[in-house]
């Protein structure tokens, strides 16, 4: 087989000097068909990305590429909703802002999350309070053996955090081509996180919230345009309360967020902070100044040099907190998705 030669580089926001064997821009369902019948036919490995702000190749691709560009958004209401469908391919942020535009609230929070629509129900992005299975009503789901389309329900998708059916039964062999929003035309303003608890609940509007959140992102998250990263690398560790109560009396000023299951949420950022890492280098790839828990291409960085920082990062707030991070971003080797955590332990 010949060697990859289709550059990946300007197609993921890690922006690491990679390749593959072909890339397709698909701007329809039947085009991610056309691509997954010719990996079948040809046994190549098959990998779709939206705009790749969450992944990490850890080399050469040795299959086929396809980027999602199905577009399209229409909306419809009733008394109560606010109903979007939205194509799989539109940009994530481009679409908050359009909600507001046409006055609708409910996505304001998740404002300047990077990638695809399509993306959002995959990882179950969230931000600020708010999660995609808040606003989410249904996924439609192209089968690619069959190219029939099935409508998903949000409870279907199997939501959990950072989780999905996309990452465990539809993982392979299924494309998300459109995502369905409702948003309750009675808003109600999520001002748990950040500056957010600083607005008047009173008076609060959607717009004043969206700005909020992209003040407080731009402070502190790289603009991908111009310093590669994947966004958050770490998923935030849920661990129990007894583990939560034991970090907590030796390190009172920890960040917990206590969970629905009992369980509680740790701030992986923080975690990373108190090993003062903040800056730490390996090769080309560094810890993001401002947000510790955003690694970043800071100069020509290549996998191995992303992989040894995050098993750094992982052994040091492993060895300090007896916490065990898990990478968020989804780590690509030559044949497909391989699990992070095994790369990085």
């Amino acid at each position: 087989m010949s060697s990859p030669e289709y550059s990946l580089k300007t197609l993921h926001t890690f922006a690491i000097d990679t390749a593959a064997h072909k890339v397709v821009i698909a701007e329809s369902p039947q085009q991610i068909v056309a691509a997954w019948q010719e990996c079948q036919q040809r046994n190549l490995p098959f990998l779709l990305l939206g705009e790749g702000s969450n992944v990490l190749f850890l080399e050469a691709y040795n299959g086929i590429v396809v980027i999602n560009r199905i577009k399209g958004i229409t909306v419809s209401e009733d008394d109560h909703v606010w109903r979007l469908r939205v194509g799989a391919g539109e940009n994530w942020h481009a679409l908050v802002t359009f909600t507001l535009q046409q006055g609708i609230g409910g996505l304001e929070n998740l404002a300047l999350i990077p990638g695809c629509v399509g993306s959002a129900p995959i990882q179950n992005i969230g931000a600020y309070g708010v999660e995609m299975k808040d606003v989410c009503e249904w996924v439609d789901v192209l089968d690619l053996n069959s190219g029939n389309v099935t409508r998903l329900t949000a409870a279907q998708c199997q939501f959990g955090y950072r989780d999905s059916i996309f990452k465990h039964q539809l993982q392979h062999g299924h494309a998300i081509v459109a995502v369905g929003f409702i948003l309750p035309k009675q808003w109600q303003p999520v001002m748990s996180y950040g500056d957010l608890t600083r607005l008047d609940p009173a008076t609060v509007t959607p717009q004043q919230i969206f700005d909020a959140v992209c003040h407080m992102r731009r402070s502190k998250l790289p603009d991908p345009a111009l310093t590669g990263n994947a966004g958050s690398f770490f998923k935030n560790p849920v661990v129990s309360a007894e583990q939560a109560a034991s970090l907590l009396a030796a390190f009172p000023q920890a960040p917990h967020y206590p969970q629905s299951s009992g369980e509680v949420k740790l701030a992986a950022g923080w975690l990373i902070d108190q090993c003062q890492l903040k800056g730490y280098r390996i090769g080309g790839a560094a810890v993001h100044q401002q947000q510790a828990l955003v690694l970043i291409n800071l100069e020509q960085a290549t996998a191995e040099d992303v992989v040894a920082l995050a098993h750094a990062i992982r052994q040091r707030v492993g060895e300090k907190f007896n916490v065990w991070l898990e990478p968020e971003v989804r780590f690509i080797g030559a044949e497909g998705e391989e699990d992070a955590v095994e790369v990085i332990a």
